[in-house]
């Protein structure tokens, strides 16, 4: 990702006993991301009956973008790495794109639970597996068409795009995250108390319930470096900037996010709970079970 004669040293000098516990996190949590999107995505494949489920697919494809994640984190967290334009140990945008996948992700993971939970006569007839699929891909080649067009274009044009266009982009996603997760909420709490009790019901409450979380959470890690952004490049703000990414705790919080959204899935879902340990982990399954949201 780097010049091949750029010598990388560690996130920071291993001189001190706090410089190397910072050294072993960053180390610990870029294995922590990869071992739980691994297993939630081995969980998700074993299990037929999840995979027949159209919000699963949204599920694994959280998975593989934050396992990239995590596998890049030990470039870009655990070495002295400042993922910038013009540095030369920057990823070409790449390592970023991981993120944002995630981030892609859940916006569409909500989007569908409000379909299928307002309209599950229309959801079932237009959302098929294979559009399910195409929606999931389509975003996936946006991503990279943009890494692409990033790094083809000069370092000039490429901070006028990051400043203007993403700065956009992002500020527009996040309204629409938060408007979608009232929505939820709303439907959540007012809409589904007024079915009649039913399988149905409880199953479209407990799918509703875990977006919900999935999207809290992910603003929770998401809006410190949000509202930086906005505040270094939009208004002109002078900001603070760390030594690098892995020093960086508006950087670090996403990260942190791509470890815990995976344990939200195994929490909140009973089928993929059992599936993770009696097939993936080989764990004994007894009686006793964590509740659901």
């Amino acid at each position: 990702m780097s010049n091949g004669s750029l010598a990388l040293s560690p996130v920071l000098p291993l001189t001190s006993f706090g410089n190397v516990l910072m050294f072993l996190f960053s180390i610990l949590l870029a294995a922590t991301i990869i071992f739980l999107n691994v297993s939630v995505s081995l969980a998700i494949l074993l299990n037929g009956a999840l995979r027949g489920e159209n919000r699963f697919m949204y599920m694994l494809s959280t998975c593989f973008s934050d396992v990239c994640t995590g596998v890049s984190y030990y470039y870009a967290g655990v070495l002295d790495v400042r993922d910038g334009i013009g540095s030369p140990t920057r990823t070409y945008h790449i390592v970023p794109t991981f993120l944002g996948l995630s981030y892609m992700a859940i916006i569409a993971a909500q989007a569908d639970r409000y379909h299928a939970v307002v309209s599950p006569f229309k959801y079932s007839q237009r959302m098929t597996r294979t559009r399910t699929l195409l929606v999931i891909l389509g975003y996936w080649v946006y991503a990279f068409l943009i890494v692409a067009a990033h790094n083809l274009v000069t370092i000039g044009v490429a901070k006028k795009i990051t400043s203007f266009g993403t700065l956009a982009a992002n500020f527009l996603t996040v309204v629409i995250m938060i408007g979608l997760n009232v929505r939820l909420f709303q439907i959540a709490r007012f809409q589904l108390a007024r079915e009649p009790p039913s399988e149905e019901r409880e199953h479209k409450r407990a799918s509703v319930s875990l977006i919900l979380v999935v999207a809290a959470c992910f603003l929770a890690t998401w809006l410190p470096i949000f509202c930086h952004i906005i505040l270094c490049n939009f208004l002109g703000t002078t900001c603070y900037s760390f030594k690098n990414e892995g020093t960086d705790p508006l950087r670090i919080l996403p990260r942190v996010n791509a470890a815990l959204t995976p344990v939200l899935y195994v929490r909140g879902c009973s089928g993929l709970r059992a599936t993770l340990l009696a097939r993936v982990w080989r764990a004994r399954w007894g009686k006793r079970v964590m509740p659901r949201w």
